[in-house]
């Protein structure tokens, strides 16, 4: 059985409650295969990243086939659609919607979040976390991400930090080593920051140490490796 969001986002749990941790958000039009339903919750897989989770089956509807007419990606902040407001990454049929403009570059894609705060399994201006933020903003320029960091980071090529391009990602560690953080990289008059997700979108200094918060005048996050994707 396949479903698809109709709403303007669903809850992804990781777990069949309410009151289970939110691992993920779904965004209108996205399409998933139900692997187990239960009476009032479902166990789903996302086609666009293979994410498993659960959702209230009140929410979603199932659907015979995931062939449809042209879909569009929402890639403005949000627009208004039939009464609903939709985040940037939402799948939709009206092309009215989509600003026609190839000069966007990533980097100012990413620019229209900066002070959206940080919400766990959150991937939209009401609230994002780090891999929900660089997930969706290369989904508006083609570029189809994993959802968490440390899927992500298995993705494209390792690139030496003295290779840098504006649209890297970099990856960050614990204190074990995990990878646990990552921000898109800017390149800009000789300076280097990472635009990122934590406590909101926010820009900071970037060097080979990490992430440099100059407010703390402290590292907040340890540099793991830097990959660039697309």
């Amino acid at each position: 059985m396949k479903g698809i969001n109709y709403l303007s986002t669903i809850p992804m749990r990781r777990e069949p409650s309410d009151k289970a941790e939110m691992v993920n958000q779904l965004l209108y039009g996205e399409i998933f295969d139900v692997v187990e339903k239960l009476e009032k919750w479902s166990r789903i897989k996302l086609h666009h990243d293979q994410y498993e989770g659960w959702i209230d089956n009140k929410q979603y509807s199932e659907i015979s086939s995931n062939k449809r007419q042209q879909i569009y990606t929402v890639n403005k902040l949000f627009v208004k659609h039939e009464k609903m407001i939709l985040p940037m990454g939402s799948f939709i049929q009206n092309s009215k919607f989509i600003i026609h403009n190839s000069d966007t570059s990533l980097l100012q894609t990413a620019k229209l979040f900066l002070g959206v705060p940080y919400l766990w399994g959150g991937r939209t201006f009401m609230g994002i976390d780090c891999s929900g933020f660089t997930q969706v903003v290369f989904r508006n320029h083609g570029i189809r991400l994993l959802r968490d960091t440390y899927q992500q980071e298995t993705q494209g090529k390792k690139i030496k930090f003295d290779q840098l391009m504006t649209g890297d990602l970099a990856f960050f560690r614990n204190a074990e080593g995990r990878v646990i953080h990552v921000g898109i990289i800017i390149c800009e008059k000789n300076t280097k920051n990472i635009i990122h997700a934590s406590g909101k979108v926010r820009i900071d200094v970037f060097d080979e140490e990490g992430i440099y918060n100059e407010e703390t005048k402290s590292y907040s996050h340890r540099l793991h490796s830097i990959k660039r994707v697309g």
